[in-house]
């Protein structure tokens, strides 16, 4: 027998031999036959180099499926302090980028696996709603707007802020009359303080409802202009304690020890401006002072990982009481399809990705006929559609530059949305076939290798959820989706479910149950959704 093959392993022989002075096989063996006395053992064997493998009698096997009940529920709030995630961050006055879905759905998936698992999260949407980019759609607007503000669409306002850049190229004054519309919206005037919040609200507008299509959402909505009366106490505290240093043109600064091996970094420009790490500051000094939290995680792509080792370090060098500070960072996104990688040299828009997922979707629905079976068309490729790009990310390991394809996510053989969707139905068929509301608590003498194959894999649904949530990495949860839809696809092409025996039917039904649960369960936790016919 091999290392893993039986229903349990251990390896604590090997990581005890040198402590007791006994070769790891002779301890091994000297617990596989303590072991083999458990009236719960139907096998024990060691291996080399010092595993026990355990398989464990039928009966106890499977009514350990109870636990799986447990896995799929939310745990009670464990009392402990807030998780504090920063996710999505979309700028103010420009449309979300295909980009975009990498920090929501990743910073999402996160977030819902935190709290399912007992901790209380505050999800955090750091909006970038402040900067001169106001004072050039404030100057364009006046210039060539032709409209009142609160009738502009998100794309009349990319199309504003578009002709400011194309003329400024040839009347550079224009820059000039950007820094002082925006240096007057800072100061508080009314009219253009007015364009700001319409221009915001506009923005959030469009930008909700691709989150409410990718069942996005945040507990806090907190732009860089929340702490705009926030930065000023930090930069006088910075100074006093001689973290910021005057540096070149009256500019401030943070020097980093040599051993950091990082550049100095500017906190103030020379000439009084804040910048992104001025409100960084602010906005943990905030967090900190208001939600106390035990973690705050930034979840943002991983060209800024060097701003986030100056923005921990400086946190430091204030000699705060910190909590723990993670960039939960992801690499970049590459489309297989070279195509799909510009439009018109502009990055891809995210709804444009999504229509187009959900189109696709429909020819697969349509090709398929009647092997697809649903009431409503429509809902069902939207499902697939969006479910295919997001399942697209999350089931790819974050800190690698993810590859974009389409026939890989819409396939319903291979690991994708579509595949789980799939099977979640099928598994709901037969339910429905069966014709129960309630399964009977049910017990087993025997299984076959599928049903054991199963059973095993359901049991580990708690292990994975808590590996997701701690190394902070959905792909681990989705690979496991893959391996249980791909396990009872086996036992359902293998093993009668419905023409099986009385008891045997009732244990294989309960068996498609839970199976059932542990997929539904998991998709959601990835911000997907499964439907009950497909």
């Amino acid at each position: 027998m091999e290392k893993g093959r039986g229903d349990l392993t251990t390896s604590v022989c090997m990581q005890l031999a040198k402590k007791v002075k006994k070769a790891p096989m002779e301890l091994a063996n000297l617990l596989a036959d303590a072991l083999s006395n458990d009236e719960s053992v139907e096998k024990v064997e060691a291996v080399n180099p010092g595993y026990v493998n355990v398989t464990l009698k039928a009966p106890i096997l499977f009514a350990s499926l109870d636990i799986v009940t447990d896995a799929c529920e939310p745990k009670k709030a464990n009392g402990e302090k807030p998780v504090v995630m920063d996710y999505s961050a979309p700028n103010i006055a420009k449309p979300l980028g295909i980009h975009h879905i990498l920090s929501t759905v990743i910073g999402q998936s996160i977030a819902n696996v935190y709290r399912h698992q007992g901790y209380e999260v505050i999800s955090v949407n750091h909006i970038g709603d402040w900067g001169t980019q106001f004072g050039k759609l404030a100057v364009a607007y006046k210039k060539w707007g032709e409209k009142p503000v609160k009738d502009h669409s998100l794309d009349d306002l990319l199309a504003l802020y578009v002709r400011f850049h194309e003329e400024v190229e040839s009347h550079p004054e224009l820059e000039k009359e950007a820094r002082e519309a925006f240096s007057e919206i800072e100061k508080g005037n009314a009219e253009l303080k007015s364009f700001w919040s319409e221009v915001v609200a506009i923005t959030m507008r469009s930008i909700e409802e691709l989150y409410q299509r990718l069942h996005i959402s945040f507990d806090k909505t907190q732009g860089e202009s929340f702490y705009e009366d926030k930065m000023k106490p930090i930069l006088d505290e910075g100074v006093k304690k001689g973290v910021l240093k005057e540096g070149k043109e009256g500019a401030l600064i943070v020097e980093f020890p040599e051993e950091a091996k990082m550049p100095p970094a500017i906190a103030l420009k020379g000439d009084g401006s804040t910048i992104y790490l001025t409100r960084d500051l602010a906005t943990a000094r905030y967090r900190i002072d208001t939600w106390h939290p035990q973690s705050m995680l930034y979840v943002v792509d991983i060209a800024q990982q060097l701003y986030f080792r100056q923005l921990f370090e400086t946190l430091s060098q204030l000699g705060w009481d910190l909590p723990h500070l993670e960039h939960v960072y992801f690499g970049r996104m590459r489309f297989a399809d070279a195509t799909m990688s510009t439009r018109k040299g502009n990055i891809m828009r995210l709804e444009h990705v999504l229509d187009e997922a959900v189109k696709r979707a429909e020819a697969v629905i349509a090709a398929r006929g009647d092997k697809i079976m649903t009431d409503d068309t429509a809902a069902l490729a939207e499902m697939m559609g969006t479910g295919a790009v997001v399942y697209g990310v999350l089931s790819q390991n974050r800190t690698l530059d993810m590859v974009f394809d389409w026939d890989k996510m819409l396939s319903f053989e291979g690991n994708s949305a579509p595949y789980l969707q799939y099977t979640h139905a099928r598994a709901r068929s037969v339910l429905r076939k069966a014709e129960v509301k309630d399964l009977p608590h049910v017990t087993v003498s025997e299984l076959t290798t599928h049903e054991r194959t199963l059973v095993k894999l359901l049991l580990t649904f708690g292990a994975v959820l808590e590996t997701a949530r701690s190394e902070h990495l959905p792909h681990k949860l989705t690979n496991y989706l893959y391996e249980v839809c791909q396990s009872f696809n086996s036992f359902y092409n293998s093993d009668d479910i419905l023409g099986a025996s009385s008891e045997l039917r009732s244990a294989r039904l309960s068996l498609t149950s839970f199976t059932a649960r542990v997929l539904k369960t998991g998709a959601e936790l990835l911000t997907l959704r499964v439907p009950e016919r497909m």
